[in-house]
């Protein structure tokens, strides 16, 4: 059996490197090599000399960062094997947003498997999750908490339903905002969906390069004010938090986290990671050795398994 390298991936104030293919994953500086998982800010930024992605990917960073040079984008496609240095790397679909992947890294006979953020609900707006057996899973752990269960997306889309007045919806621009916007569009089908500026320009590339179309109308002043009041308005975070006072509407925000469901009028869980039970299913189905965690605490994940499997953090270089 083929000996896992404890160092072959560590965190380092960049990001996290491979010393063994001498590239990072998911830097948050300049470097030379960043093999990028999705166009998310915490995953994805500006600088670097060469930035290993998918097209969706390389979509969402060039409208971002309109800097970058158009030639350091070395787009890869799914399931498309590369090397960079000695490392056989492959994306595979994450499910997280259109282009997120999955990176497997081969070298020596051992495969590490880098999820990324990723999640295994369905999502019509992106590509679903593949999965690859692994020695190494290295998984995000967002939600590593037995009290953490994502609910039922569509349960939780209803409901928007049955309430006689407009609705300010919280989202994050990218992936949620498109995600939502096609489960209103199928499962509220009497609510429009008006978009802020903010997010329009992700709804397009969507429609352009996505899975497929959404109806929406960008945000209109008037619209909201007067007619019927069935509108749904889509703002960004910062957006959503400054309308603190907005009046008229039902205020929600579309996040699996508890705090942001605070002083909300309507709770809405509806998250793009994995949670607890998430986990555990995609470890069993991975089948690794070992268990490498990051983005997160994998404290209680470690207890859990205890002598059954390693399971470690990510080390620091």
């Amino acid at each position: 059996m083929s000996i896992i390298l404890s160092d072959f991936l560590v965190r380092k104030p960049e990001g996290y490197y491979c010393r063994y293919g001498d590239f990072f994953i998911d830097a948050g500086s300049p470097v030379a090599h960043n093999v990028v998982s999705h166009a998310h800010g915490d995953h994805a930024s500006s600088g670097h000399d060469y930035v290993y992605c998918t097209n969706g990917t390389a979509l969402f960073m060039s409208y971002r960062y309109r800097q970058n040079r158009k030639d350091s984008y070395q787009v890869k496609l799914f399931n498309g094997t590369f090397k960079i240095g000695p490392v056989e790397i492959t994306f595979l679909p994450a499910g997280h947003i259109l282009g997120s992947a999955q990176i497997l890294m081969e070298y020596k006979g051992v495969r590490y498997l880098y999820t990324g953020d990723y999640k295994l609900q369905p999502d019509e707006t992106c590509e679903p999750i593949e999965l690859q057996q692994a020695d190494v899973l290295i998984t995000e752990s967002t939600f590593a908490n037995p009290e953490i269960i994502h609910p039922d997306p569509i349960a939780e889309i209803k409901k928007l339903e049955g309430h006689a007045s407009n609705i300010l919806l919280g989202t994050y621009v990218l992936g949620k905002a498109q995600r939502v916007t096609d489960l209103i569009n199928r499962y509220c089908p009497e609510r429009r969906v008006l978009v802020h500026s903010g997010i329009l320009p992700y709804h397009r590339l969507y429609d352009e390069h996505g899975l497929k179309k959404m109806s929406y109308e960008p945000y209109n002043r008037r619209e909201m004010k007067q007619g019927e009041q069935n509108k749904v308005y889509l703002v960004p975070p910062m957006t959503f938090n400054s309308y603190f006072r907005a009046t008229k509407v039902l205020r929600a925000f579309a996040s699996g986290w508890k705090r942001l469901q605070a002083q909300n009028d309507i709770e809405l869980y509806i998250s793009d990671h994995v949670d607890w039970n998430d986990i555990l299913h995609y470890i069993k189905l991975v089948a690794p050795r070992e268990v490498w965690t990051l983005h997160g605490d994998g404290t209680i994940l470690k207890s859990y398994f205890g002598e059954q499997l390693t399971v470690r953090d990510v080390h620091s270089a």
